[in-house]
């Protein structure tokens, strides 16, 4: 597939970015994962408004412009003519000095074009995952992590580049027979998997711990990223007339759950039955883990299938 770089569409295998880009020297960079269905982009302006979010939180705002990202997601859909397809959107500053880039955004509006034409923009869609079916109809078994999630690392809760430590704990978790782990935070509270957000259900209730954003007041910022597929999962929940609640939880939260599912763009609702060598309940995937899948693929179905009101999706 062709990819989108930089408003150009081009060869995959000759796509080129500069070795002194910041996203290539020191994983300075943010990026978001999109299911493409039906020849759309799910919820496109929510991982674009994440993504700027993101990028003005951490010092990257003058780089990012909302409306580029997403034609660099439609064009890329349309010009490749995928129908289902994973998604993803990497931005970078380009090839800038960070410390330069900080002294410059102190300056007046003067300086804002330039420092837009220098933003690294990269979208390339590739077939979609293709998981076990047993891995839904069974569920997976999840271990936790040795390493704690910090709140006060600035960019917890943020899809940045910096991405290796949490690929590494889910390759050691591979190796352990294991389809993800479970990150506490320091004060050993559930924060969620290294590539999902967490659910748990009790006595009906479908709990989530709090995302960056969504703190009580006083209370330690969250290092949990606020997931689109997760908002998605609470909607359908609430529209079903299921009590959600985000809630701080703990490791006995978790074991003792009736049901446990993750959720991220790629598997969309994932069904944990087992936490290391704990059963969760009897073992079994749960009756409102499955009902809440089948509720969000059609809610995904719904919103990629007809035409796209925002105009972020546009088609040929």
């Amino acid at each position: 597939m062709d990819v989108y770089l930089n408003g150009r569409m081009v060869p995959q295998d000759e796509a080129v970015i500069g070795v002194m880009d910041a996203g290539f020297q020191h994983a300075v960079g943010l990026f978001e994962t999109l299911a493409v269905r039906n020849g759309r982009a799910f919820r496109a302006p929510a991982h674009v408004q994440r993504l700027v979010g993101s990028a003005k939180e951490l010092g990257m705002g003058q780089a990012v412009d909302g409306q580029r990202l997403l034609e660099a997601i439609a064009t890329t859909v349309a010009h490749n003519a995928v129908t289902e397809a994973r998604l993803r959107l990497t931005v970078t500053p380009g090839a800038v000095s960070m410390l330069a880039h900080g002294r410059q955004q102190q300056h007046d509006d003067a300086q804002q074009p330039q420092q837009q034409q220098q933003a690294t923009i990269l979208a390339a869609a590739s077939p979609p995952t293709v998981y076990d079916p047993r891995y839904f109809q069974e569920g997976i078994t999840a271990t936790v992590a040795a390493q704690a999630a910090n709140p006060f690392d600035p960019t917890s809760g943020h899809k940045t580049l910096a991405y290796w430590p949490r690929l590494l704990r889910l390759r050691q978790a591979a190796g352990l027979g294991a389809g993800e782990v479970i990150h506490l935070t320091i004060t050993n509270h559930l924060a969620g998997g290294a590539v999902s957000n967490l659910f748990l259900i009790r006595n009906g209730v479908l709990l989530t711990p709090p995302a960056r954003g969504e703190e009580e007041s006083g209370a330690l910022p969250s290092p949990v990223l606020p997931g689109i597929t997760r908002q998605a999962v609470l909607e359908v929940a609430e529209a079903r007339g299921i009590r959600t609640e985000r809630r701080t939880m703990a490791i006995d939260d978790l074991l003792d759950a009736d049901e446990v599912f993750l959720t991220n763009a790629s598997w969309h609702l994932l069904p944990v039955t087992k936490i290391e060598k704990k059963p969760i309940a009897d073992g079994r995937v749960g009756p409102i883990t499955t009902a809440l899948r089948e509720a969000l693929l059609e809610l995904i179905e719904q919103e990629t299938a007809g035409d796209a009101p925002d105009g972020a999706n546009p088609r040929d």
